[in-house]
C-alpha cells in the first residue's frame, strides 16, 4: 500500500493561489495514476483534478477547469511528488484536499471511485 502524504494547505485571501503537494512511499508511484479530491463541511467528498501515470492525460472538474493545475514528477531521481496549483481561489474552494491513488498501471485516469490508497488530506481556507 502506498503512502500519501499531503502538504501546502493554509488560509488564504479570495483571489490568492496555494500549491498543494503529495509525497509518495514508493517508487512505483510513478506507476499509478493519480487525483485530487475535496470534502467540504456537510458535503460529500468530490473529485478534484486527475492525472494519468505518465503524466499525458489531465481530467477537471468542471469548477476548477481553468484555475488549478495538476502534474507530476516522474523522474528517476525525483522524490515521487504530485502537485495541486491552484489559482484565483475562491470561498466555495475552501476544503480539505485529499491526494489519491489508483494502484494499478492503467491508461488513462480511472473512474473515480476505483482510487484506493488516500492522504490524510489537507485543510484550504479562502477567506472572502
Amino acid at each position: 500500500q502506498v503512502q500519501l502524504v499531503e502538504s501546502g494547505g493554509g488560509v488564504v485571501q479570495a483571489g490568492g493561489s496555494l500549491r498543494l503537494s503529495c509525497s509518495a512511499s514508493e517508487r512505483t508511484f510513478s506507476r499509478y495514476p493519480m487525483g485530487w479530491f475535496r470534502q467540504a463541511p456537510g458535503k460529500e467528498r468530490e473529485f478534484v483534478a486527475g492525472i494519468s501515470w505518465t503524466g499525458s492525460i489531465t481530467d477537471y472538474a468542471n469548477s476548477v477547469k481553468g484555475r488549478f493545475t495538476i502534474s507530476r514528477d516522474n523522474a528517476k531521481n525525483a522524490k515521487n511528488m504530485l502537485y495541486l496549483q491552484m489559482n484565483s481561489l475562491e470561498p466555495e474552494d475552501t476544503a480539505v484536499y485529499y491526494c489519491a491513488a489508483r494502484q494499478r498501471m492503467v491508461l488513462g485516469i480511472p473512474p473515480k471511485n476505483e482510487f484506493d490508497a488516500w492522504g490524510q488530506g489537507t485543510q484550504v481556507t479562502v477567506s472572502s
